[in-house]
Protein backbone atom coordinates (compact mmCIF):
# COMPACT_ATOMS: atom_id res chain seq x y z
CA UNK A 1 0.00 0.00 0.00
CA UNK A 2 0.94 3.23 -0.80
CA UNK A 3 -0.72 6.92 -0.23
CA UNK A 4 -0.06 9.93 0.35
CA UNK A 5 -1.60 13.51 0.43
CA UNK A 6 -0.82 16.60 -1.75
CA UNK A 7 -2.27 19.89 -1.10
CA UNK A 8 -1.59 23.76 -1.51
CA UNK A 9 -0.37 23.61 -4.77
CA UNK A 10 1.15 26.89 -6.19
CA UNK A 11 2.20 27.32 -9.76
CA UNK A 12 4.95 30.35 -10.64
CA UNK A 13 5.63 32.31 -14.16
CA UNK A 14 8.61 32.32 -15.58
CA UNK A 15 8.35 35.79 -14.90
CA UNK A 16 8.05 34.89 -10.99
CA UNK A 17 4.34 35.87 -10.66
CA UNK A 18 2.85 32.85 -8.21
CA UNK A 19 -0.60 31.78 -8.11
CA UNK A 20 -2.37 30.03 -5.44
CA UNK A 21 -4.49 27.78 -6.36
CA UNK A 22 -7.77 28.35 -3.98
CA UNK A 23 -7.33 25.79 -0.74
CA UNK A 24 -10.87 24.09 -0.97
CA UNK A 25 -9.37 23.04 -4.08
CA UNK A 26 -6.17 21.89 -3.71
CA UNK A 27 -6.24 18.31 -1.66
CA UNK A 28 -5.41 15.34 -3.00
CA UNK A 29 -5.05 11.82 -1.92
CA UNK A 30 -2.49 9.74 -4.15
CA UNK A 31 -2.90 6.11 -4.06
CA UNK A 32 -1.02 3.78 -5.87
CA UNK A 33 -3.46 1.25 -6.21
CA UNK A 34 -5.53 3.92 -7.83
CA UNK A 35 -4.58 5.06 -11.06
CA UNK A 36 -7.29 7.92 -11.21
CA UNK A 37 -6.38 9.26 -8.10
CA UNK A 38 -2.45 9.90 -9.71
CA UNK A 39 -4.09 12.83 -12.03
CA UNK A 40 -4.02 15.63 -9.88
CA UNK A 41 -6.33 18.71 -11.89
CA UNK A 42 -6.37 22.38 -10.95
CA UNK A 43 -7.23 25.24 -12.20
CA UNK A 44 -5.08 28.10 -13.11
CA UNK A 45 -5.12 31.55 -14.70
CA UNK A 46 -3.61 31.75 -18.49
CA UNK A 47 0.09 31.92 -18.42
CA UNK A 48 3.71 30.12 -18.86
CA UNK A 49 4.29 28.51 -15.66
CA UNK A 50 8.17 27.61 -14.74
CA UNK A 51 7.95 25.91 -11.40
CA UNK A 52 5.47 24.07 -9.25
CA UNK A 53 5.13 23.72 -5.24
CA UNK A 54 2.85 21.75 -3.08
CA UNK A 55 2.95 20.33 0.59
CA UNK A 56 3.10 16.95 0.67
CA UNK A 57 0.66 16.54 3.58
CA UNK A 58 -1.96 18.09 5.42
CA UNK A 59 -1.07 22.02 6.71
CA UNK A 60 -1.75 22.35 10.45
CA UNK A 61 -4.86 24.85 9.73
CA UNK A 62 -6.60 22.45 7.93
CA UNK A 63 -5.85 19.93 10.75
CA UNK A 64 -7.59 21.81 13.04
CA UNK A 65 -10.24 22.99 11.37
CA UNK A 66 -13.75 22.24 12.13
CA UNK A 67 -14.46 18.66 11.08
CA UNK A 68 -17.32 19.83 8.42
CA UNK A 69 -14.73 21.41 6.82
CA UNK A 70 -12.69 18.22 6.43
CA UNK A 71 -14.59 16.54 3.86
CA UNK A 72 -13.33 14.34 0.67
CA UNK A 73 -10.38 12.52 0.43
CA UNK A 74 -10.02 14.95 4.30
CA UNK A 75 -12.76 12.95 6.04
CA UNK A 76 -11.09 11.46 8.99
CA UNK A 77 -13.55 8.53 9.19
CA UNK A 78 -11.36 6.07 7.78
CA UNK A 79 -9.28 5.83 11.13
CA UNK A 80 -5.83 4.28 10.95
CA UNK A 81 -6.40 0.71 9.11
CA UNK A 82 -8.10 1.71 6.09
CA UNK A 83 -7.89 5.58 6.16
CA UNK A 84 -5.44 8.24 6.51
CA UNK A 85 -5.76 9.29 10.56
CA UNK A 86 -4.94 9.00 13.62
CA UNK A 87 -7.87 8.58 15.90
CA UNK A 88 -5.48 8.93 18.81
CA UNK A 89 -3.49 11.52 17.96
CA UNK A 90 -6.42 13.88 15.91
CA UNK A 91 -3.90 14.15 13.20
CA UNK A 92 -3.72 13.04 9.30
CA UNK A 93 -1.04 10.31 8.25
CA UNK A 94 0.63 12.46 5.39
CA UNK A 95 2.90 9.28 3.94
CA UNK A 96 0.93 5.43 4.35
CA UNK A 97 3.26 3.10 2.90
CA UNK A 98 2.72 -0.69 4.27
CA UNK A 99 3.81 -4.26 3.02
CA UNK A 100 5.77 -7.17 3.53
CA UNK A 101 9.33 -7.91 3.57
CA UNK A 102 11.36 -10.81 4.19
CA UNK A 103 13.79 -9.05 6.10
CA UNK A 104 11.11 -7.69 8.59
CA UNK A 105 10.60 -9.21 11.83
CA UNK A 106 7.70 -11.43 12.19
CA UNK A 107 5.10 -9.59 13.56
CA UNK A 108 1.82 -11.26 16.22
CA UNK A 109 -0.11 -12.14 13.24
CA UNK A 110 2.84 -14.46 11.43
CA UNK A 111 3.42 -12.04 8.80
CA UNK A 112 7.04 -9.99 7.72
CA UNK A 113 4.93 -6.69 7.98
CA UNK A 114 6.59 -3.35 7.50
CA UNK A 115 4.48 -0.31 7.81
CA UNK A 116 5.33 3.85 7.57
CA UNK A 117 2.60 6.36 8.41
CA UNK A 118 4.47 9.52 8.31
CA UNK A 119 2.37 12.56 10.16
CA UNK A 120 2.49 15.08 12.30
CA UNK A 121 1.64 18.98 11.97
CA UNK A 122 3.50 21.07 14.80
CA UNK A 123 0.51 20.78 17.34
CA UNK A 124 -2.43 22.00 18.74
CA UNK A 125 -1.36 23.52 21.62
CA UNK A 126 2.14 22.54 22.18
CA UNK A 127 4.96 21.94 19.68
CA UNK A 128 5.86 18.36 18.40
CA UNK A 129 6.66 16.59 15.43
CA UNK A 130 6.33 18.63 12.36
CA UNK A 131 6.06 16.39 9.37
CA UNK A 132 4.34 18.57 6.79
CA UNK A 133 6.78 19.02 4.05
CA UNK A 134 6.82 21.63 0.52
CA UNK A 135 8.06 20.71 -2.49
CA UNK A 136 9.05 22.95 -5.19
CA UNK A 137 9.44 21.11 -9.02
CA UNK A 138 11.58 23.28 -11.19
CA UNK A 139 9.50 22.84 -14.91
CA UNK A 140 12.00 24.74 -17.05
CA UNK A 141 14.37 21.60 -18.22
CA UNK A 142 11.43 19.36 -19.10
CA UNK A 143 9.05 22.07 -20.80
CA UNK A 144 7.36 25.04 -18.58
CA UNK A 145 3.63 24.72 -18.77
CA UNK A 146 2.17 27.02 -21.09
CA UNK A 147 -1.66 27.17 -19.90
CA UNK A 148 -4.29 28.67 -22.87
CA UNK A 149 -7.19 29.17 -22.85
CA UNK A 150 -8.85 26.59 -25.15
CA UNK A 151 -6.35 23.71 -23.82
CA UNK A 152 -4.98 22.20 -20.88
CA UNK A 153 -1.47 21.89 -20.10
CA UNK A 154 -0.06 18.44 -18.91
CA UNK A 155 2.88 18.14 -16.45
CA UNK A 156 4.20 14.66 -16.15
CA UNK A 157 5.91 14.27 -12.49
CA UNK A 158 7.62 11.01 -11.86
CA UNK A 159 7.67 9.85 -8.21
CA UNK A 160 11.13 7.26 -7.34
CA UNK A 161 10.02 5.93 -4.22
CA UNK A 162 13.50 4.81 -3.20
CA UNK A 163 14.27 7.85 -2.36
CA UNK A 164 12.48 7.87 0.78
CA UNK A 165 14.70 5.21 1.66
CA UNK A 166 18.05 6.47 0.16
CA UNK A 167 17.85 9.89 0.81
CA UNK A 168 20.14 12.24 3.42
CA UNK A 169 18.88 8.94 6.04
CA UNK A 170 19.37 5.57 5.11
CA UNK A 171 16.25 3.66 5.89
CA UNK A 172 16.09 0.28 6.61
CA UNK A 173 13.46 -1.97 6.52
CA UNK A 174 15.24 -4.74 8.73
CA UNK A 175 16.12 -2.06 11.22
CA UNK A 176 12.69 0.71 11.35
CA UNK A 177 10.36 -1.63 10.25
CA UNK A 178 7.83 0.51 11.74
CA UNK A 179 7.71 3.89 11.55
CA UNK A 180 5.11 6.24 13.10
CA UNK A 181 5.13 9.23 15.51
CA UNK A 182 8.38 9.34 16.54
CA UNK A 183 11.48 11.41 16.22
CA UNK A 184 12.99 9.25 13.18
CA UNK A 185 9.48 9.93 11.20
CA UNK A 186 11.56 13.49 10.31
CA UNK A 187 13.83 11.32 8.94
CA UNK A 188 11.95 9.42 6.44
CA UNK A 189 9.88 13.20 5.83
CA UNK A 190 13.41 14.20 4.97
CA UNK A 191 13.87 11.87 2.67
CA UNK A 192 10.57 12.04 0.79
CA UNK A 193 10.64 15.35 -0.39
CA UNK A 194 13.47 14.35 -2.88
CA UNK A 195 11.26 11.46 -4.21
CA UNK A 196 9.48 14.02 -6.96
CA UNK A 197 11.25 15.14 -10.22
CA UNK A 198 9.35 16.91 -13.54
CA UNK A 199 9.73 14.47 -16.70
CA UNK A 200 8.14 16.33 -19.55
CA UNK A 201 5.45 18.76 -19.93
CA UNK A 202 2.42 18.15 -22.86
CA UNK A 203 1.42 21.60 -24.22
Amino acid sequence: MLRYFISNIKVKTSGGQEYVVPQDSSYFLIAEDNAASQFVKVKVPVGEYAAVSFVLGVDSLRSTMDISKRTGVLDPTGGMDDGMYWGWNSGYIFFKMEGTSDVAPVDPSGQHKFRYHIGGFGGYNAPTLNNVRTITVDLTAGGVAKVRPDRESNVHLMVDILKMFNGATTVSIAGNPTVMFSEFSTKVSGNYVNMFTHDHTEN
